[in-house]
């Protein structure tokens, strides 16, 4: 019964682990790291979504019958969500990256005292 569940459960455990990284660290680097994490918490719960036990891929034609089929939207919203995510995420880099060329720290509560 809980077999079911074990997506879900990895799902919430990697989003309160991202989630915990970023309310625990300091560095920009390690905030970011934790914002991963949670994105692909996110992912793995909309794959879990659109899965069917003994479902069959949307485009298999050869099939006769009533079959039952794996829901193809979560999946495609999930790639579309994983490059966007990539990029911002290289964004993200970048503007840290200019950060601690500005500040010369990768430190929250040092950027946020020195304030310039």
């Amino acid at each position: 019964m809980i077999e079911g569940y074990i997506p879900y459960i990895f799902a919430i455990s990697l989003f309160v682990l991202g989630l915990g990284t970023i309310v625990m660290k300091n560095n920009l680097i390690k905030i970011l790291i934790g914002l991963d994490i949670m994105e692909s918490a996110v992912h793995l719960f909309l794959i879990s979504l659109g899965y069917r036990t003994g479902g069959t891929a949307p485009i298999w034609t050869g099939i006769t019958g009533e079959k039952i089929f794996v829901l193809p939207i979560p999946q495609a919203l999930t790639l579309t969500a994983i490059v966007i995510g990539l990029a911002t995420l290289a964004m993200a880099l970048s503007i840290t990256v200019q950060v601690y060329r500005h500040y010369g720290t990768l430190d929250i509560r040092e950027i946020r005292r020195l304030r310039g």
